[in-house]
């Protein structure tokens, strides 16, 4: 497929742009572990980005824990951006992950991931995990609570398969799936598919090839990110940089996609 299509209606709302910014690397290390040490350096990349026409950014619970969520909540705070956190996984310690998909915990999360993102409604929330000791049904049903009640608007999955969305679908409508995939790892194409043919929103996270807890990629980033745009109408890239210059280059990469040339911000 070579649709070019530079922005995608998320959840039938959102109109949001099909490079947007990945937030995990605004974490300490190793592990995105902890606040990012150049907080202020940090604040000014992310609004840097909407500068440059990103309006949609992802970021996690599990990534710092919380801290990223704070530096994305206090860079676009006032600003007119689709925010996505996600919950039902804690980091106490580096290298030590907990999956709890619970009602009670995923309620918990929203509610501190409200204060943190300094929204009054999450745009996007996404289970990150499937918690084993929870059925899926169980954690939508929860995050379907939320979306009633007003504190998030779309729900999305996380590490999931087709039997998972089926399963997930049962109870409420979901806007996006967020899987690993880029041009090296093409198991999910078949998910694509069947998220494009649905109007779901595909995020794929390591589009570089990257390590989640290791920085460097193996892929390059132009190449990479021109086949996941070209790939399929639905997909949002979420490329996640701590460099200024990276950051515009990755903007660029429509340059590569649709043959035009303009000047960062236009």
């Amino acid at each position: 497929m070579t649709d070019t299509s530079k922005t995608f209606k998320l959840g039938g709302e959102f109109d949001v742009n099909r490079i947007g910014y990945g937030a995990m690397r605004l974490t300490g290390q190793p592990g995105n572990f902890g606040p990012y040490p150049d907080w202020q350096g940090g604040l000014r990349l992310l609004r840097r980005a909407a500068d440059l026409g990103v309006n949609f950014f992802d970021s996690a619970w599990a990534y710092g824990p919380e801290t990223a969520d704070q530096i994305v909540g206090e860079a676009l705070e006032g600003r007119s951006t689709v925010i996505a956190t996600k919950g039902g996984v804690d980091k106490p310690e580096p290298g030590k992950i907990i999956i709890d998909g619970s009602r009670d915990t995923l309620l918990r999360q929203i509610d501190k991931a409200l204060i943190n993102l300094r929204r009054d409604r999450i745009d996007l929330f996404q289970l990150h995990r499937i918690d084993p000791e929870t059925p899926i049904q169980t954690s939508v049903a929860a995050l379907a609570e939320a979306q009633q009640d007003g504190r998030i608007g779309h729900i999305g999955l996380s590490n999931v398969t087709a039997e998972d969305l089926d399963r997930a679908l049962g109870v409420a409508p979901i806007a996006s799936i967020q899987n690993r995939f880029n041009m090296a790892e093409t198991g999910d194409g078949d998910l694509v598919d069947f998220t494009a043919q649905r109007d779901i929103a595909f995020i794929p996270y390591g589009p570089l090839g990257a390590h989640p807890m290791r920085q460097g990629s193996t892929l390059d980033s132009t190449e990479a990110l021109s086949w996941l745009l070209r790939r399929s109408s639905n997909i949002i890239v979420i490329p996640g940089t701590t460099s200024l210059a990276h950051l515009e280059e990755n903007i660029r990469v429509w340059d590569a996609v649709s043959g035009e040339k303009h000047a960062p911000g236009t």
